[in-house]
């Protein structure tokens, strides 16, 4: 591919700046100023970049609110787990203790087991609950998959 040389004037601050980007990202100025210039001539880009640049926010605001979401769903598992535990598990007596010790380490390593097992199929367990609630009717006998939250289902 044959390439135009070209001599330009730039500001010293935006000298400065894209001598510091090229140094950090390791990569030619001329390939950030080509890659710049592309943004600014793509069809998208009638405002000069502004449409791509708003349809890349859309889409990083929807993936954060996602994020916020199953965050939220995390947060609330574990805090619902760890009363119910606290609730219902009784105190185990002192003759008992090396035994319920030794059944909790083997309840752990079945987790983690099981816990592996999930991750290698590739699915989210946080997502499957989403897909579950959204799947079942709600109490006022409409689809609980109908409200605004349901675009951003992953």
């Amino acid at each position: 591919m044959s390439q135009h040389r070209l001599n330009l004037f730039i500001q010293p601050e935006h000298a400065r700046r894209l001598d510091a980007l090229a140094a950090q990202k390791g990569v030619s100025k001329s390939s950030i100023v080509a890659a710049a210039l592309a943004v600014w001539l793509s069809p998208d880009a009638g405002d000069h970049g502004g449409t791509a640049l708003l349809k890349r926010l859309d889409r990083l605001s929807r993936q954060i609110e996602r994020l916020e979401r199953d965050q939220t769903i995390l947060i609330e598992t574990l805090a619902l787990f760890v009363r119910y535990t606290l609730t219902v598990n009784t105190p185990v007596p002192e003759a008992h203790l090396a035994a319920a010790r030794a059944q909790g380490k083997a309840r752990f390593a079945e987790f983690v087991e099981q816990l592996g097992r999930h991750l290698l199929r590739g699915r989210s367990l946080v997502r499957d609950v989403v897909e579950e609630l959204h799947a079942a009717p709600s109490p006022a006998g409409d689809a609980a998959g109908t409200d605004e939250r349901r675009e951003d289902a992953p």
